[in-house]
């Protein structure tokens, strides 16, 4: 099936904050309540959209997966465990709705992130993830990340994730 990644637009709201919410309520249902459990509003997609690059994966015109990139670093992350980044890039907040995980999808998400952060000169693709059954970080280290350290961030247990580049 047709493949697009793009940068979400105003239009996208609405359909972001429910792949979103759909993707917390399924890990909920799966690993119980967590840090994991956030429902997310449009107007939490739209500070999203202010504050960093998101974007949409499209299979047709339903919109599969979603992420954002960042060149500002995000509160839950500490740069003392990364390695040395004159331009890191941030990857946050990436979902592929549940009737689609498994099917590739979100590695193809992590090529496009790649060639997009090779584009904008970023020299590292930084991330965290839960240090939970519910965070993504066996995908992340299948995918060619590095586990840099883990920490607890306001109660939630996390792993640092990075990708030189």
């Amino acid at each position: 099936m047709e493949f697009s990644f793009l940068p979400a637009t105003t239009n996208d709201v609405m359909e972001l904050a429910v792949l979103h919410t759909k993707v917390a309520e399924r890990l909920t249902d799966l690993h119980g309540r967590g840090p994991w459990s956030s429902r997310t509003s449009i107007k939490g997609v739209l500070y999203a959209m202010r504050t960093s690059k998101v974007f949409a994966a499209r299979q047709g015109s339903e919109i599969v997966a979603t992420l954002r990139l960042a060149t500002k670093k995000p509160w839950a992350i500490d740069t003392s465990y990364f390695s040395s980044s004159q331009k890191p890039l941030y990857l946050l907040a990436m979902a592929v709705t549940p009737a689609k995980q498994g099917h590739g999808i979100g590695s193809r998400c992590l090529k496009e992130a790649k060639k997009i952060a090779k584009l904008w000169q970023a020299d590292s693709i930084r991330l965290d993830t839960y240090n939970a059954n519910a965070g993504a970080g066996p995908f992340y280290a299948k995918s060619g990340y590095t586990e840099v350290g883990r920490t607890t961030y306001r109660n939630a247990p996390l792993i640092y994730y990075e990708l030189t580049l």
